[in-house]
């Protein structure tokens, strides 16, 4: 089983990914991670990411592509993966479509998380930090023992820079700015949408629903 999971920023992606991951026993597959490791490495695709990146270039769907390509590649992917980050753009879902056909692999199940833009600000805007050991709290879901104080060192909590309103609704246009036209390139009919905004395990819940509702 191929997992193709979107959804914007405070969805719980990486929550129902985890979820995803231990019930399907597949691999969680992100873009980010894959390029620290590749930067972190001398293969050459790391050693062109390094090279690109030190030059003040930008990486090219040719060079994701490839990334990708190569990590599903490997062993561990032969029973199914999951991907979140990728595709990005209509370019990186055409690849994807025409890699998967030539490898006679299966068509993906595109999953997205629906939350309300409004959910999501609040959501995002609760979320403190403590000063010290970083450890994150949320005031609507978990909130610290002591209003303020990190439960563990006693130490300040704080307000990232990317949990204020202004910089949290630039970040939820850019992420519909981005995949609007890839989920719209997949088409309505073929995307197992699931509203983010319940309990984390009512959607795990919706989502395994749905899934096994898929055609073998």
């Amino acid at each position: 089983m191929i997992i193709l999971l979107f959804g914007p920023p405070g969805c719980g992606k990486g929550t129902q990914a985890s979820f995803l991951v231990q019930n399907l026993k597949i691999p969680a597959i992100s873009t980010g991670e894959m390029f620290r490791a590749e930067c972190h490495g001398d293969t050459p695709l790391g050693l062109k990411i390094r090279s690109i990146l030190a030059s003040g270039g930008l990486i090219g769907d040719d060079v994701v592509d490839e990334m990708v390509a190569q990590r599903i590649a490997r062993p561990d992917c032969s029973g199914g993966f999951l991907l979140d980050g990728f595709p990005r753009t209509i370019e990186q879902a055409r690849y994807f479509s025409g890699l998967l056909r030539e490898r006679k692999l299966p068509a993906p199940i595109v999953i997205h998380l629906d939350v309300p833009a409004d959910k999501l600000v609040k959501r995002l805007t609760s979320r403190r930090q403590c000063s010290s050991c970083h450890r994150i709290y949320n005031l609507l879901t978990q909130p610290p023992a002591a209003e303020g104080i990190c439960d563990d060192d006693g130490a300040a909590l704080i307000t990232r820079e990317d949990d204020r309103e202004s910089v949290i609704r630039e970040r939820l246009r850019a992420y519909e700015e981005c995949t609007g036209p890839v989920l719209q390139f997949y088409g309505k009919g073929h995307i197992l949408r699931v509203d983010g905004s319940l309990p984390p395990g009512e959607v795990s819940a919706r989502i395994e629903q749905l899934l096994f509702a898929q055609p073998a």
